[in-house]
């Protein structure tokens, strides 16, 4: 499964199939702000991002659990680093796992 295939999204997205282009091609442009990815859990990752693109990871963050709400979504900021933590359900895991290939191949 990777983000790029048609079918990486779960049933219980509600996006809808014409929107779902889009929305990656958001996430790659977040991705484009990656300074470094941890995977803390099988279930859970830490994105450093620019902190420059707060505001924008804010956004997408809020829009993409409206859709996909088994997502949880949390920020931390410090002085000059801004983390985003990615936890998703047991259940939800291969959808992480794709999400965190995905941000690999475009750290920057």
């Amino acid at each position: 499964m990777s983000l790029d295939d048609a079918g990486w999204v779960p049933d219980t997205c509600t996006l809808p199939t014409t929107q779902q282009p889009f929305r990656l091609a958001e996430f790659d442009g977040l991705f484009a702000t990656l300074l470094d990815q941890q995977r803390l859990s099988p279930t859970r990752l830490r994105w450093r991002l620019d902190p420059h693109a707060e505001s924008t990871a804010r956004d997408l963050a809020a829009r993409e659990s409206s859709c996909c709400s088994f997502f949880t979504f949390s920020f931390t900021v410090t002085d000059d680093r801004l983390h985003l933590d990615v936890e998703v359900p047991p259940a939800q895991v291969d959808v992480l796992n794709a999400i965190a290939a995905r941000a690999a191949t475009h750290r920057t």
